[in-house]
């Protein structure tokens, strides 16, 4: 069996403040990619909208070729 020595306080302290530092980094990436998730739908959702308006005032060549 391995010999396990005690730790300090200090040491202890400096494993928690890096733990909670790597929770909170990837709290951030998380929140970050839900946000980016939801700026792609909003991008596709008002180029959508574009595409549609452009249709409607006849800015758009019709696929029918007419």
């Amino acid at each position: 069996m391995s010999e396990t020595l005690p730790l300090t306080d200090e040491q202890i302290d400096a494993i928690a403040e890096k733990a909670a530092q790597r929770a909170l980094d990837k709290v951030y990436a998380d929140v970050g990619r839900g946000v980016l998730k939801k700026l792609a739908w909003l991008v596709g959702i008002a180029v959508v909208g574009l595409l549609i308006w452009l249709a409607k005032d006849g800015h758009l060549p019709t696929l029918g070729g007419e």
